[in-house]
């Protein structure tokens, strides 16, 4: 069974290391904040200038004010701090975040990203997504394994304008996880009750698969 946008998002929360800085993206992103695994502490970085995002408000603590780049308010976790999106993309750049999350609209097997624009479409511009990929030191995708259409998302070779080059290293999506080492997808995890043949048929870039692949846990 595919995961909800909400397992995904428990599953990426997984990954985050103690004392890790780490940037969320809009969509899927940013429900990790939820999800933050019980006995580690990581800072979680906004890139409209806050540092220390703490999980999604309750009705009582919602504050119009306090938001995420997404436009969706959020709460600040002990000791954060709020300043500039220019003191904000200033860390970015810099180097000092350790994991950024983003969604994405094609990965390839090459660690191409795709993710701000579809040629015919309105949109709002590639926000910070240039600056994360280049700037990030680990960057995790999440996104559904292909679109509403049943087109793969994993592909040999992107086709919609690329927002980062060869900077992709790990996909969760709703069937699987996987890794991008040698220019080929590796297969690392499944989703509870989905084959490794459904998740062969729904890749399109190359994909290697290596002895039993677990099921993801939660």
């Amino acid at each position: 069974m595919a995961l909800s946008r909400e397992q995904i998002a428990m599953r990426v929360a997984q990954e985050f290391k103690d004392g890790s800085y780490i940037n969320l993206g809009i969509g899927i992103p940013t429900l990790a904040a939820n999800y933050v695994p019980q006995g580690i502490t990581v800072m979680l970085q906004s890139e409209n200038g806050l540092l220390g995002m703490g999980p999604y408000p309750t009705e009582e603590q919602v504050d119009a004010d306090m938001i995420n780049a997404g436009k969706e308010t959020v709460t600040a976790s002990t000791g954060a701090s709020i300043f500039s999106s220019a003191e904000s993309f200033a860390m970015i750049r810099g180097g000092h975040v350790d994991i950024t999350v983003l969604g994405a609209f094609e990965v390839d097997q090459n660690g191409n990203i795709a993710s701000w624009m579809i040629p015919g479409k309105l949109v709002k511009g590639m926000g910070g997504a240039m600056d994360l990929v280049a700037g990030a030191k680990n960057i995790i995708v999440t996104m559904t394994h292909a679109d509403k259409h049943g087109n793969s998302k994993l592909l040999e070779q992107c086709t919609l304008p690329l927002t980062g080059v060869n900077c992709i290293n790990r996909i969760i999506t709703d069937l699987a996880m996987l890794e991008i080492r040698d220019n080929t997808f590796h297969l690392l995890e499944r989703a509870p009750g989905v084959s490794v043949e459904e998740i062969k048929q729904k890749t399109a870039g190359k994909l290697v698969v290596e002895g039993d692949i677990p099921e993801m846990q939660f």
